[in-house]
């Protein structure tokens, strides 16, 4: 019997205006999606044109998701309008289902052109949530602001996009699905792929895998307790750490995905992961970790709470990196970190007489480090670390090193953390977002306050808080310098470092769906070990002193306070 080929439409449009990608792609509240007229259908057309038609034609993608509320009706429109614009072929995750560390490790398995994640991170979903659509490029990464930049262009100017309505796939089945369609770009095929098992074989071949299990199950067994925060991250948690490494299958919970993630936030920090917090304190458990929805994102807890801060987290793993043993088969060549993390990292860097290298935030950055053969391990303070096994921060990789260590140290978290600040110090260490900030108003805080830190006068000037005074040593709108392409990337915050080696960071970021999010960082040193245990934020309470009165946030926008203390 003869199957009548699927036909191509041409559908007019209108262009939108704010379909510009941030680091993460495109983040709106899920109502704009669904509300606006082709709204998706114009990003999409616009990201898929990005690709030269050339490479485009025939080529291979990858589709994932985090398993939030849009996701399944994305994907649908995705893969029918993959086909009409010439993709050969595309891989998709089981009934969606693709962490973002996944989609980076599928792409670069199977030489990938690109691939298209359905997340918006750690912003809550459901129909009053947020969605987001990410693109990732060939190397597994994040696309670079050129890439960015150019879907950007498109979208301004978008008159029509191609689909082809009528094509129907079953994204519950496993394995190959064929399509004639009625243009030049035929056969088109999609295929649905377990959404653990490639990045699963790659982890088994980074860690040994028996010394964690051993940890997990012996005689003198780790009790652990991970929270998957109903995100993409409960399969993978399941058959990795439960199946696989021996874990008992209640040390998981909220392993089941969900549309709206229970209604919580999805991020693994003190303020959203309660549960596990909870759950920690009661000091039946020596290890607790949860993951942010798409799984790149990770926190650390030690037993009782302990809390690991995502800064000193990094560090520790690049002072233990030999107890893994890809490590020791590939060699350190050189550490990453975000801007406004930490020093930490570097006080390893320089013991190991290793390169770190410090960047603009997002994972771009690294990822051109990494393809250079410069930097082997990096991270962010926004609970982020990673390596050069894929093109993205990893959570449960980062969390297997932690069980590495922990194995080959035969030491508790809390112990591990605290013999750390004893042999290279303490820096303590937080940050606070104003979220939602009207954009206007977040732009001319920091206007005035790049005015005022970078007039001459303000070196040098002095800051006295109760007893502690601060002297300026240097300020300064931080720009970066690829040293692969030599690319410059300016305004990527303002710097304010006292002669102490204090840090004041203040950065916008756009990665709330609405409005402009003002973060601001502060960071102070000790070496005394008989100091290591106070708050952090009673030892940094004359930095954010100095950070208000600069910036004059509450006076300008009214507010009382930050929305988020991390």
């Amino acid at each position: 019997m003869e199957v009548t080929p699927i036909p191509v439409l041409t559908v007019p449009t209108v262009p939108y205006e704010d379909q510009k990608p941030g680091s993460n792609g495109l983040r709106r509240a899920t109502a704009v999606f669904e509300s606006r007229r082709h709204y998706l259908q114009n990003f999409v057309q616009s990201l898929l044109a990005s690709v030269d038609l050339r490479d485009r034609q025939g080529c291979t993608m990858v589709v994932g998701s985090d398993g939030r509320y849009f996701s399944r009706t994305a994907t649908e429109v995705i893969v029918q309008m993959a086909a009409a614009n010439g993709i050969g072929r595309l891989v998709i995750g089981q009934n969606g289902i693709l962490s973002t560390p996944a989609v980076s490790c599928i792409i670069r398995k199977i030489k990938a052109i690109g691939g298209i994640i359905l997340t918006a991170s750690h912003n809550p979903g459901g129909p009053g949530g947020d969605f987001g659509i990410k693109f990732n490029i060939a190397n597994g990464g994040p696309a670079p602001d050129a890439v960015a930049d150019k879907i950007h262009q498109i979208s301004r100017t978008l008159e029509e996009f191609a689909i082809c309505p009528d094509l129907r796939i079953d994204l519950s089945r496993v394995g190959r699905q064929d399509f004639d369609l009625e243009n030049k770009f035929k056969p088109f095929r999609v295929e649905i792929v377990d959404s653990v098992e490639v990045y699963f074989n790659l982890l088994r071949g980074l860690f040994d895998f028996n010394a964690i299990k051993s940890l997990l199950t012996g005689p003198d067994q780790l009790k652990i307790k991970i929270d998957a925060m109903h995100g993409v991250m409960g399969p993978y948690v399941r058959r990795i750490l439960c199946d696989e490494l021996g874990a008992p299958a209640n040390s998981a919970i909220n392993c089941v995905p969900l549309e709206d993630f229970g209604g919580q936030h999805p991020d693994p920090n003190l303020t959203y992961a309660t549960t596990l917090l909870e759950a920690m304190k009661g000091g039946e458990y020596g290890f607790g970790a949860a993951f942010d929805a798409d799984g790149d994102r990770y926190m650390i807890l030690g037993q009782n709470g302990f809390f690991v801060n995502p800064s000193d987290s990094l560090a520790i793993i690049a002072a233990n990196l030999s107890c893994i043993p890809y490590f020791r088969q590939m060699g350190m060549r050189g550490f990453g970190r975000s801007m406004p993390t930490s020093m930490a990292l570097d006080k390893v860097a320089k013991s190991l007489k290793i390169p770190v290298y410090e960047t603009p935030t997002g994972w771009r950055f690294f990822a051109n480090l990494m393809d250079s053969g410069r930097c082997s391990l990096c991270g962010e303070e926004s609970f982020g670390a990673g390596s050069d096994h894929i093109r993205e921060k990893d959570g449960l990789w980062a969390v297997l090193v932690w069980l590495s260590i922990i194995a080959a140290r035969k030491q508790g978290v809390e112990e591990i953390v605290r013999d750390h600040w004893t042999k290279f110090g303490r820096h303590y260490y937080c940050r606070f977002d104003y979220e939602g900030l009207e954009p206007r108003a977040a732009f001319f805080i920091m206007r005035d306050l790049e005015a005022l830190i970078t007039d001459k006068p303000f070196k040098g000037q002095q800051f006295a808080v109760g007893n502690n005074v601060y002297g300026v040593e240097k300020a300064d709108s931080y720009e970066y310098v690829d040293p692969v392409d030599g690319t410059v990337t300016k305004k990527q915050g303002l710097r304010i470092i006292f002669s102490d080696a204090s840090r004041l960071i203040f950065r916008l970021s756009a990665s709330g769906s609405t409005g402009t999010i003002l973060r601001i960082y502060a960071e102070s040193y000790e070496k005394d070990p008989s100091k290591h245990n106070k708050e952090p934020q009673a030892v940094l309470g004359p930095l954010i002193a100095i950070a208000l009165k600069l910036s004059q946030i509450h006076e300008r926008t009214g507010r009382k306070g930050p929305t988020v203390i991390t």
